[in-house]
């Protein structure tokens, strides 16, 4: 028998890659966090006691539930349901619905949101008088009028208002989910008979949520941060405006920005762990589990 140790190599002295670069940045964020717990602690002026007052006070938690969550959730839920429409008529072989979602797409996107509250809020009202007339164009028929000053300073006009601006975007996030879905499983779904609309529904939009999820969770986050433009409606039931209204009745700045800052903070958290969930479920399938590969990588190194 041969022995095939001489043939090995010795053992080799390895020593580790010097890193002092990542402890000259430890260092810098150390320093960084320690001075700014040392202003949390040490000056009075962030009052974390009135802080936590204006949190709790009832016209803030009223703001916060009617004014951000319900704006964000009236705004999304027309940005999703308008955007999948836009992004399905951005792919039609119909060149006039081609047109009318890639106007609507550019118009919107091209308009800031606040400018955008304010031409509903203010705009429509100057135009029309605060009244409305729904009817036929160019004839003096009318079938109803709209009292627009009872509704031009509401959540739900504030609402509609970022809503179609979020289609805008939404539209272009619901394009890409669905181009991402790979031609043969419609085809395969028309070859058995599914109608078109079934089709979208059953086989490709449920395949585009894996890439629709991701993109569609931030922007629910910002919605929610958004919706603190409600002011330039004159919205004052939003959390933002009713907290900052706090601290500035009493002269004190920093605990109404905080109280407002520590409420969204609770919110988009909640929000991303919803995403997260989100995301691992319509993930199914697609690439090996984090337990998955653990295993594999136990199993490799087991053989060897």
């Amino acid at each position: 028998m041969t022995d095939t140790t001489a043939d090995r190599p010795g053992a080799i002295d390895a020593r580790p890659v010097r890193h002092p670069g990542r402890w000259v940045a430890v260092a810098v964020i150390g320093v960084l966090v320690a001075m700014l717990v040392n202003s949390f602690v040490t000056n009075e002026r962030w009052d974390w006691a009135y802080t936590f007052q204006i949190m709790q006070q009832k016209s803030v938690i009223n703001g916060l539930w009617m004014g951000t969550i319900l704006g964000t959730v009236i705004a999304m839920a027309i940005g999703v349901v308008l955007g999948v429409v836009l992004a399905i008529m951005r792919m039609s072989e119909n060149p006039v619905l081609r047109g009318v979602s890639f106007v609507y797409t550019w118009f919107f996107r091209a308009i800031p949101r606040y400018v955008l509250l304010s031409l509903f809020a203010v705009g429509f009202g100057y135009l029309y008088l605060n009244k409305f007339d729904v009817g036929i164009p160019f004839s003096s028929i009318h079938f109803a009028t709209i009292d627009y000053s009872a509704w031009s300073s509401t959540v739900l006009i504030g609402g509609i208002a970022l809503g179609l601006s979020e289609a805008a975007y939404m539209a272009e996030i619901a394009r890409a989910g669905i181009l991402s879905v790979d031609r043969g499983q419609a085809e395969a779904a028309q070859a058995l008979g599914m109608a078109p609309g079934k089709t979208m529904r059953r086989i490709v939009l449920p395949q585009a949520m894996r890439v629709i999820v991701p993109p569609t969770g931030n922007e629910t986050i910002a919605m929610v941060k958004d919706t603190s433009l409600f002011i330039a409606a004159n919205i004052t039931i939003e959390l933002y405006y009713q907290a900052t209204f706090f601290g500035s009745r009493a002269f004190k700045i920093m605990p109404g920005l905080m109280a407002a800052t520590l409420w969204y903070l609770i919110v988009c958290t909640i929000l991303m762990v919803g995403q997260s969930w989100l995301e691992r479920y319509f993930g199914r399938g697609y690439g090996p589990t984090p337990k998955a590969t653990k295993q594999k990588l136990t199993e490799i190194g087991a053989d060897h």
